[in-house]
């Protein structure tokens, strides 16, 4: 069936990304056997410090191997929605200076969510797989979309920024709607920056951080919310500004 041949497809796709990022590690400079046992995705705020330890004395020598190791490692994440990128937003602040933490999270987020934007038009979109198992949230989404007609890119940035729609959900649905791989592309890496700039400047405070909860604090959440404000911006002054031309037509 299609749906066989669907999820087939993308355990090809996934098992050749798993032998690549393999194949990328063993280039990596040699570790001591202490230092190998931390070298994992970082699913707990615990791993990522001694991820954050191991990587750190190897930054200033093979600086770019931890970048495209890092870069590498994070597209994979986002590529196939598993846990973990968090933390490597963290990771970013304490490993790189905050500009190019932020722009390799943000790099990394764009790229990972088109991958997986790029798996769904390629395998899932064919198959009619989304529409037969998220009838409800798609056509809810689809509605969406067409209310917000021109101003897509402004929508697609305030839903990055905030959590009303799952990052997966958007990722897989956006080809099945329309919405082009360029505008989905730049409105990811403008959309993640605001929350992912938080989330690295505590990066370079990681051994102090206790929890999760640490990272997106209340007074993180109020900017995130100032930040998802200006994005509707845009959309509310074409409104604003369409119902005048058309009171003055009246």
């Amino acid at each position: 069936s299609s749906s066989k041949l669907s999820f087939l497809a993308l355990g090809v796709v996934f098992t050749g990304a798993v032998v690549a990022l393999f194949l990328l590690f063993q280039t990596l400079p040699e570790l001591s056997e202490d230092d190998r046992q931390h070298i994992r995705l970082p699913w707990k705020l615990e791993q990522a410090k001694h991820l954050g330890r191991v990587l750190s004395q190897y930054t200033d020598s093979y600086f770019l191997h931890v970048v495209v190791g890092y870069s590498c490692t994070f597209i994979f994440l986002q590529t196939f929605a598993i846990p973990g990128s968090l933390f490597l937003s963290v990771l970013a602040g304490f490993l790189f200076a905050f500009p190019l933490g932020l722009f390799l999270v943000c790099f990394c987020s764009a790229s990972g969510a088109s991958g997986c934007y790029l798996i769904s038009a390629l395998i899932f979109k064919r198959t009619g797989l989304i529409e037969r198992y998220l009838p409800e949230r798609l056509e809810s989404w689809q509605a969406q979309i067409k209310k917000h007609g021109d101003d897509i890119f402004s929508y697609l940035i305030f839903l990055r920024i905030t959590p009303f729609l799952p990052n997966w959900f958007i990722n897989i649905a956006s080809p099945v709607i329309g919405i082009s791989l360029s505008t989905f592309y730049i409105g990811t890496f403008i959309g993640v920056a605001p929350p992912m700039a938080l989330a690295v400047t505590s990066g370079s405070q990681l051994y102090e951080l206790t929890s999760q909860d640490d990272v997106f604090t209340w007074r993180a959440l109020g900017l995130i919310s100032i930040f998802a404000l200006l994005a509707l911006l845009p959309i509310l002054a074409k409104k604003l500004l369409s119902k005048r031309i058309e009171g003055k037509q009246l």
